[in-house]
């Protein structure tokens, strides 16, 4: 790995953004991304960007962010001693859309570059990232071609990625206390260094860039399907499912909070407007049970 690496990995990164932000603006006609440059008094900062009351995306952020520091927060040496006494850098595009129709699901993608360096050691460094859809009504087509795009994404750097990276998607994204999947799941990786830095960067744009292609379809169909108080009362409710996962589960929320990130990026995934009730059951029969019991579960998309 050459010493521009990291630089390469970054011009990448806001690229990226740039594209994801644009493809995202012209699908809701009306909105616009508001940039919020920011700096880390530990070292880094990074350019979120949030999209508010669009006609489409009720909030949506994409965040891009670089920090780096002299030293390994403990929270991370504790499971990865060998980073100790190790400068870092992390960079990563991180994004969370919440639309506003309770039938265009909501989505959450990320790929993220880290390298630890000592001197006269080898840097440790590796890749991670994925994509994941959260739909409050269920739809086949959706759910399949998400997953297509998945495997698509995966196949020029080995079949078994996709497979392998997918079950670690419906593992990871899954509500432990609640029992079940946040969504229909995607494609989930971390720690990925195994085919050299070239390939492994290679597989991390080909993840990223796969994103959009799969959402804006799936924005495009849904966005002006007819819904009313039912819909959206069910769909405030769902998004408390995302909530309680984002502040208790995800890993990139824990890390940037314990590692002095800006906290007002890092919670930018969480909506806008949300429910909470107690006990609450679906109507059996209705397509909201629907999404429990087709959607909310561990399935082969591509094999059904």
């Amino acid at each position: 790995m050459s010493e521009t690496a990291p630089q390469a990995v970054k011009k990448y990164l806001l690229d990226l953004q740039e594209r994801i932000c644009a493809e995202l603006e012209s699908e809701d006609g009306t909105g616009r991304f508001v940039e919020d440059a920011w700096q880390r008094a530990e070292g880094g900062g990074g350019r979120s960007r949030v999209l508010a009351d669009g006609a489409v995306i009720e909030k949506g952020g994409v965040n891009f962010s670089h920090v780096f520091g002299e030293r390994m927060p403990a929270s991370a040496t504790a499971h990865r001693p060998e980073l100790a006494g190790r400068s870092f850098q992390a960079m990563g595009v991180s994004l969370v859309i919440h639309p506003r129709n309770p039938y265009v699901p909501t989505s959450h993608a990320n790929v993220r570059f880290f390298i630890a360096e000592k001197d006269g050691e080898a840097p440790v460094w590796w890749f991670g990232g994925g994509f994941d859809l959260t739909p409050y009504y269920g739809f086949e087509d959706d759910a399949r071609a998400w997953h297509r795009a998945a495997r698509d994404a995966c196949q020029p750097f080995g079949a078994e990625l996709y497979p392998e990276f997918k079950k670690w998607c419906d593992d990871y994204f899954f509500i432990k206390h609640r029992n079940e999947p946040r969504g229909v799941g995607g494609l989930f990786f971390d720690d990925f260094n195994r085919l050299g830095f070239e390939q492994s960067f290679a597989f991390m744009r080909s993840v990223g860039d796969a994103f959009i292609r799969a959402y804006r379809p799936i924005m495009a169909a849904r966005k002006a399907l007819p819904y009313g108080e039912r819909e959206r009362d069910f769909q405030l409710y769902r998004r408390g499912r995302y909530v309680e996962f984002n502040l208790v589960y995800d890993r990139g929320t824990l890390f940037g909070l314990q590692s002095g990130g800006r906290t007002e990026s890092i919670l930018m995934s969480l909506p806008p407007l949300v429910r909470w009730d107690y006990h609450r059951q679906p109507q059996p029969g209705s397509e909201e049970a629907r999404l429990h019991e087709e959607f909310l579960i561990h399935r082969e998309w591509l094999d059904d």
